[in-house]
């Protein structure tokens, strides 16, 4: 087994909170569940392929949400220089491919780090912190926030189809 379940303490969001705690809160809520997919599962479990001709993973959600996470919160709101993680020039969906040979423990631990450096990174910045696309178009850190909500939602039912296919799991 690669997570178990008492690592993943999915916390509920506040109702009422101020506009970064209850925007951070869900952003937590939706890493939580990414990972609470995961938990209990092995190497080759998180492997495992939707239905052909898909390649959609477990394993290769959390290695695009790694490098998502590092893109927006460090290298384009915090302007941080860093290396990619995965992709290369030669295959722009290495996050996804060429799981056979991928070290799931390591890339789930480069998961957490990377949403702990994103959430330190962006730390002393305020919400209307506004910044440059590589397209060129301002945004604010609150519209990364809104946007990765939006990204985890949309691959956390990607996940939940995914676990289902493994073992049966389902649930929130």
């Amino acid at each position: 087994m690669i997570w178990t379940a008492p690592e993943v303490a999915r916390i509920q969001p506040s109702n009422v909170a101020g506009e970064r705690a209850m925007l951070q809160g869900w952003l937590d809520f939706h890493r939580q569940t990414l990972r609470g997919k995961c938990a209990g599962l092995t190497a080759d479990q998180l492997r495992l392929a939707a239905v052909e001709p898909s390649g959609l993973t477990l394993l290769g959600l959390v290695r695009h949400l790694s490098t998502v996470e590092r893109f927006w919160f460090r290298e384009m709101v915090a302007g941080q220089r860093l290396p990619e993680i995965y992709v290369t020039d030669a295959d722009p969906d290495a996050d996804f491919n060429d799981l056979d040979t991928a070290d799931a423990a390591a890339d789930l631990r480069i998961f957490v780090d990377e949403c702990a450096a994103a959430d330190a990174a962006v730390a002393e910045l305020g919400l209307d912190h506004l910044f440059r696309s590589r397209r060129g178009t301002e945004l604010s850190l609150r519209w990364v926030y809104l946007h990765m909500i939006e990204e985890y939602a949309r691959h956390n039912g990607h996940a939940d189809l995914l676990r289902e296919r493994i073992d049966g799991a389902t649930g929130d």
